[in-house]
């Protein structure tokens, strides 16, 4: 039997593994995909908006060639910290379910169950999009996330969204001779754009060279034309792809298999202590960490925070395991 389970391999479970390891417990980390997964579904050449000592983990210095660290150069940390530490790692194993009660869990996976006594959730929120839910979304030229510019050169493109995923698409786009049209569901493009991308994005548009729809949605997609709403009425604009940056959510489907309660808010937030000292959910001994504590709410939480959850956690889970019997 593990001492505890780590459900998701980003930086916030490596965190939370790294933490154990150190005082003496026996942890496995399961992650359905590659080690630190959503990366894989970063933009090429990303910069992270924080700066390298602040996506630090386990006291490992982040060395990076510039100031901001870059998706490539996070990865391989990620990476060296993983082996430096030799964490026990399954890979592309995805969580089933679990069985069980605090002190002695089944942990179920599409390949084998797992004993522990205790589990941390640490699933982030990036691998499933919050979809427009209109006819044409799975058609081939819809997609999801974007990755670099290429692909959309000398192309009518269509950008759906406000934040700062859509505004880097649009400006990295337009730069690579793609015919950028934005559509905004609000008024504007959104406040929590970082100040330095949020006014080019702008004069971009106030010049013509990205067209923008705002207050406006999509109502349907074809394979060479958008329909959209506006607010003069029915358009109709010629399109060749459409990248939809409409955000992203937790994986709420295993969070109900795991037994973890979702609140009735708004950012459907699942059951934990929010006043950050255990992060306990609903369910006794079960743990959330990192992003996925926010729920929808993706602007809460991030690596440069969440990383911080794996101490209070393993904290908690000693006084607690000191004092528990295994039970059959």
């Amino acid at each position: 039997m593990f001492d505890v389970v780590i459900i998701g391999a980003g930086p916030v479970g490596l965190a939370a593994g790294i933490e154990a390891q150190r005082k003496d417990l026996d942890a496995l980390i399961i992650e359905k995909g590659a080690l630190c997964n959503s990366f894989l579904g970063y933009p090429t050449r990303m910069e992270f908006f924080s700066t390298p000592e602040r996506l630090e983990i386990g006291g490992y210095p982040f060395s990076t060639r510039d100031y901001k660290p870059i998706r490539e150069e996070a990865l391989d940390y990620y990476r060296r910290v993983a082996v430096a530490e030799d964490l026990n790692l399954n890979l592309y194993e995805a969580v089933t379910g679990l069985r069980g009660r605090d002190g002695n869990f089944t942990v179920e996976t599409e390949k084998d169950t797992y004993e522990a006594r205790k589990v941390v959730v640490a699933t982030g929120f990036y691998d499933i999009p919050n979809r427009m839910d209109v006819p044409g979304e799975d058609l081939d030229k819809v997609r999801h996330y974007y990755k670099e510019p290429f692909p959309y050169a000398l192309t009518d493109l269509a950008i759906i969204g406000g934040g700062n995923s859509a505004a880097k698409a649009a400006l990295a786009c337009y730069r690579h001779d793609a015919n950028v049209t934005m559509i905004v569901r609000s008024e504007e493009i959104d406040d929590g754009v970082k100040y330095w991308i949020k006014p080019d994005v702008e004069n971009r548009i106030e010049e013509g060279s990205i067209e923008a729809y705002f207050n406006t949605t999509v109502d349907a997609i074809e394979d060479d034309s958008l329909h959209l709403d506006t607010p003069e009425g029915p358009a109709q604009i010629e399109n060749d792809f459409v990248l939809a940056l409409t955000g992203y959510k937790p994986n709420y489907d295993l969070l109900d298999r795991l037994g973890i309660a979702i609140r009735d808010d708004e950012a459907r937030t699942p059951v934990h202590d929010e006043e950050g000292e255990t992060f306990e959910t609903n369910r006794d001994g079960v743990y959330l960490a990192g992003t996925i504590c926010g729920g929808c709410d993706t602007s809460r939480w991030f690596i440069e925070n969440g990383r911080f959850h794996a101490e209070k956690i393993v904290n908690h889970m000693i006084a607690r395991l000191d004092a528990e019997p295994v039970t059959a």
